[in-house]
């Protein structure tokens, strides 16, 4: 290749050695200038923000296929591609891991309001770090959010204290392993193609765990105290706040680890997750006050005020049963998915005026009444046997796919779906002990990780941890077309020498310097591009040019990649620049210019300890 003569004439780089040379400038070809202008165009495009990045990038690949820069036979190659795949896959795998309780297990124990603001940054963001290495962090993030903002408001402060820094948080612990975020992935199917052999699952771990570590002892320590504070903070709310406390009943189980247990000594875990518990319902019957000495028995059924999430997580905590126990071992016998709707009961609904068990709910359409959310909450008697009032809204446990017919058949309206689930609590160590499974095969070598990964997804469907009906819902079919349309544009840039231009222009930018300010400006330059730009796309333009670099000066091309993985994922001047960023922006009532106070000095850390670390366990 011509940049490769160019640069023949490059002494050998040891260690801090420098790199000389003349070079003289290679003309454009045709196609490179095509190639150029679409990927200046799509930049263009996405910093703009005025149309949604997937359609972007997919308007750009039928652009170059009309042009003849992609080759027809590849125009789709991308949707194929194995980063496509794991994105999407592990996506499923982490919706299975919240639906079996596996999430809950951890936060729940963890989780304390009490904590100082410092502290609770600490846990949380170590809690989000080690999520997003094995998850996606989009997914760990949208998990511990809603953990975060409760937590804020139980005590009295600003979520936005601590939004920040969980996201920062997210992002820096993705770095740490293979599925943890798309950059890596993308740069291990990369190395796949242009080297022979992928990065595996830990490989990430030695550069990526030490810049998190000092990241996320930044952010525990000093980076929420830049974070500007201003009064009257947003303060993330459901629009459906006033209505989203249920009076419910859950009932105790045979073999419970509850019975012998004063009602008192639910207090602590009961709070703990934001469920109030009012009274016991015995035979029947409703006992006398709030039964706090009274010792629990197989049978009796708690009354709660919770919401939807409080209700089933503490459900889960316990390991109680939904009010009607038998209806709900039915449905489950019958291989029934169950899911959880609310809906408005109208002046015309058959269930005005009557109760749940009057009309034989549970019977006629197999579903459970969990709770009534009613203004006053002057509720005294089972749930099941409570008169239903015009502008109550229940909360039913209902046969999946059939949310529709059960409404309708009530003649009620449907309020918004809020994301309501059943969390299969009694499957959550399965599912944690696939999951282990399979990334420990991945990272032996022994399956190859789609594969590892689709085994999983084909496990969580079958034992109906995540419902089929529910599959592809989970996915982020943006991000795929995304990946699918970059992909394709990527090779077809690196086919046509398009990347050997970039690394000419950068090495010749850094003639004379040291290895390690090369790498310096590698790392500043895709983390610039990725700061305003959807980190996946940087990274199918970063990755070849560090590759063609290192080729280019005869070196270990190994450290540039890793030091584009590393920029590509740390994005945080903007809230444009990575997905978990964005996803605070409303929650938090940040400013668009509020990123950059603790994301700047964030950033500048990442480098200074990155850089190193390549060194040391990446030589050139």
């Amino acid at each position: 290749m011509q940049v490769q003569a160019n640069f023949s004439l490059f002494a050998r780089l040891i260690g801090l050695g420098r790199v000389h040379g003349p070079k003289k400038a290679t003309p454009m070809t045709s196609d490179q200038i095509i190639l150029f202008s679409l990927f200046g165009g799509v930049f263009a495009m996405l910093l703009w923000g005025r149309f949604r990045y997937d359609i972007v990038a997919f308007t750009a690949l039928m652009i170059g296929v009309i042009l003849g820069v992609v080759p027809e036979k590849d125009a789709f190659s991308g949707f194929g591609h194995p980063a496509t795949l794991v994105v999407a896959l592990v996506l499923v795998v982490s919706a299975g891991l919240v639906r079996s309780g596996a999430v809950f297990l951890i936060t729940r124990t963890l989780v304390d309001s009490s904590r100082s603001l410092g502290g609770h940054i600490a846990l949380m963001g170590g809690i989000g770090g080690v999520l997003s290495a094995f998850m996606n962090n989009v997914a760990a993030l949208a998990l511990l959010m809603p953990v975060d903002i409760q937590t804020a408001r139980k005590a009295g402060r600003a979520p936005s204290l601590s939004l920040m820094p969980l996201s920062f948080a997210t992002i820096l612990g993705g770095m740490v392993t293979l599925i943890g975020t798309p950059p890596n992935i993308i740069i291990a199917t990369i190395r796949e193609d242009t080297l022979g052999d992928p990065f595996r699952m830990f490989d990430f771990a030695p550069v990526g765990g030490i810049t998190a570590l000092a990241g996320m002892a930044f952010v525990a320590l000093l980076g929420w105290r830049l974070i500007p504070q201003r009064t009257g903070t947003h303060q993330a709310g459901d629009p459906m706040e006033d209505y989203a406390e249920y009076i419910a009943e859950l009932t105790v189980p045979d073999g419970s680890k509850l019975i012998g247990q004063r009602v008192s000594d639910l207090y602590e875990v009961a709070e703990k997750n934001d469920v109030a518990i009012l009274g016991l319902v015995r035979d029947g019957k409703r006992r006398y006050g709030t039964s706090r000495s009274t010792t629990l028995q197989a049978g009796d059924a708690l009354v709660l005020e919770a919401t939807p999430d409080a209700l089933d997580e503490y459900r889960a905590a316990e390991s109680l049963d939904f009010a009607d126990a038998k209806r709900e071992e039915l449905l489950r016998a019958e291989g029934q998915g169950l899911t959880v709707i609310e809906i408005v009961v109208t002046d015309q609904s058959r269930l005005n005026g009557r109760t749940a068990q009057a009309i034989g709910l549970a019977w006629r359409q197999r579903t459970v009444l969990m709770g009534i959310s009613r203004q006053g909450k002057s509720i005294r008697e089972q749930i099941r046997k409570t008169q239903i009032k015009t502008g109550d809204i229940l909360l039913l446990l209902v046969p999946q796919d059939s949310a529709n017919d059960v409404t309708e058949w009530l003649g009620c309206l449907p309020l918004a779906d809020r994301g309501l689930a059943v969390t299969e609590d009694k499957k959550v160590w399965f599912a944690i002990g696939l999951f282990g499974a399979a990334v420990i095969a991945a990272s032996l070598g022994l399956v190859y990780l789609p594969i590892a990964l689709g085994f999983v997804v084909v496990a969580y469907v079958l034992s109906k941890i995540v419902p089929l009906s529910e599959l592809y819902t989970h996915i982020e079919w943006p991000v795929v077309v995304l990946l699918g349309s970059m992909i394709p544009l990527g090779a077809a840039l690196e086919t046509s020498g398009g990347t050997e231009l970039i690394a000419g222009a950068l090495v010749g930018l850094t003639e004379g310097l040291p290895a390690w300010m090369i790498l310096t400006v590698l790392m500043v330059v895709t983390m610039t591009l990725s700061d305003v730009l959807n980190n996946t796309a940087t990274t199918i333009v970063a990755a070849p040019v560090g590759i063609q670099m290192a080729q280019s000066l005869g070196v270990n091309p190994d450290p540039f990649l890793m030091a584009v993985a590393v920029a590509a994922s740390c994005a945080f001047l903007t809230p444009i620049g990575h997905k978990n960023n964005t996803l605070i922006l409303g929650p938090g009532g940040y400013g668009f210019g509020d990123y950059w106070r603790m994301g700047l000095p964030l950033e500048i850390l990442v480098v200074c300890v990155s850089i190193p670390a390549i060194l040391v366990f990446w030589p050139l």
